[in-house]
């Protein structure tokens, strides 16, 4: 019986398979520290998926990620792999600058979302990012190509762009601030869990945002890398992978692909359409 593992899986898995996430969010849904390893014996199983999980790591640590991938991995098993495509950004954002140059103002409005999609998932400091902020506009100028670039995922930020939570306005003087940090540290003792964060905002005051982005840098939201075809080639190879090629969201080497609906919806059509998919096989030693 073929043994399959899907890693940092999030909202995107099937019965059939293991299914790991940094955090469970299903029963069906193992919780595991990924940095850590992959716990599981050599060789327990045929294939080894992961969608949009290794950019999330720096390059330094990518390839251990990678080698963990293969050591779990039996022989003639496939690994496959799906990251943002940046040669697929890159043309995007040549073919984005060059009519945004001759005065198109459609293309104008792509260049805007590409550079987006090129930098603010490295650079930002808060969740969604300025991505999220563009998504949530209700007058987004290039719908049309941002649910290209998208896909379903673009669909379900429309759908939330109007659920936007309000910050409670804070407490300016300083005698009603230590009223409330007494307050909160008397709930803390009895409640600790609860109050923490109250009582961290009102002691660091502006410092507590700098702490707020440092969490936020090390949560695992960020880009770490980007890969295209040639640079993932070579690192599947580094790791001990053969028979390595670029692949569609619906053809792979594993039997029967498009019938987990990993990649694909229901209908064929592609879940990340910014994709790219690389597959390897280890070969028997």
């Amino acid at each position: 019986m073929m043994k399959y593992l899907n890693l940092g899986c999030g909202q995107r898995f099937h019965s059939v398979w293991t299914n790991i996430d940094f955090t469970s969010t299903s029963d069906g849904v193992i919780a595991c520290n990924l940095t850590k390893g992959i716990p599981y014996p050599n060789s327990s199983f045929d294939v080894v998926y992961s969608s949009h999980v290794l950019e999330h790591f720096p390059k330094t640590k990518a390839k251990s990620f990678l080698e963990e991938c293969y050591r779990v991995l039996r022989p003639q098993g496939v690994i496959r792999i799906a990251v943002p495509d940046l040669e697929q950004i890159a043309k995007t954002y040549l073919q984005s600058l060059e009519q945004a140059s001759f005065g198109s103002l459609e293309w104008a409005n792509n260049y805007n979302w590409i550079l987006l999609e090129m930098y603010d998932q490295t650079v930002r400091n808060y969740s969604g990012g300025e991505m999220a902020k563009y998504l949530f506009d209700e007058h987004i100028p290039n719908q049309e190509f941002v649910l290209q670039r998208l896909g379903i995922e673009a669909e379900n930020l429309f759908k939330a762009r109007n659920r936007g939570k309000q910050e409670k306005p804070l407490i300016a003087d300083t005698e009603g601030r230590l009223k409330h940090l007494l307050r909160q540290i008397y709930r803390f003792v009895r409640y600790p869990n609860h109050h923490r964060e109250s009582i961290l905002k009102l002691l660091l005051g502006k410092e507590y945002e700098t702490l707020q982005i440092g969490r936020f840098r090390q949560s695992g939201e960020v880009h770490q890398w980007m890969y295209d075809r040639y640079s993932l080639a070579l690192l599947l190879k580094k790791c001990g992978l053969d028979k390595i090629i670029p692949r569609t969201a619906s053809e792979s080497y594993i039997s029967n692909w498009t019938n987990f609906n990993l990649d694909t919806e229901l209908d064929g059509t592609v879940y990340k359409p910014d994709s790219l998919f690389m597959e390897g096989i280890k070969l028997a030693k």
